[in-house]
């Protein structure tokens, strides 16, 4: 089966107060084989990489209107004139409030959406295929 990867790098920013916030790279990371998530990885000051991995749904929903509730909440808003989306991040570790631009985020989404259709994420998993195999034997 044909395997499709489409990943972005992009500069989020981190928002530590009203006033204050910083850039953070990031990678954003889709696979047709998990066709159902989407991969974040933020290169922070940290050694190692954070990775946070989430429901493409919920970002897509997250670009037009509130979205998530737990661990991941994103929300779209404008910052100063531009569209952005927010993401509220919450683990042990601690809590992240990323403001990704707008447009950049919605093209990512946009080719992940052209290589894995909405509704047809099921048959990537090949589990129909899988059963069939299973129950022929």
């Amino acid at each position: 089966m044909h395997y499709t990867v489409v990943e972005r790098e992009l500069e989020l920013r981190l928002i530590l107060t009203a006033e204050r916030s910083v850039p953070v790279p990031a990678r954003l990371g889709y696979h047709s084989d998990d066709p159902y998530a989407v991969h974040i990885t933020f290169h922070i000051t940290s050694e190692q990489p954070v990775n946070w991995t989430f429901s493409r749904d919920l970002l897509v929903q997250g670009v037009f209107r509130p979205s998530g509730q737990g661990d991941v909440r994103v929300w779209p808003t404008r910052v100063e004139g531009r569209g952005v989306v927010l993401m509220a991040l919450s683990s042990p570790d601690g809590d992240a409030l990323l403001e990704a631009p707008a447009a950049q985020l919605a093209a990512w989404l946009e080719r992940t959406l052209r290589a894995v259709p909405p509704g047809t994420e099921g048959e990537r998993l090949g589990i129909d295929d899988a059963l069939d195999h299973l129950f022929a034997q």
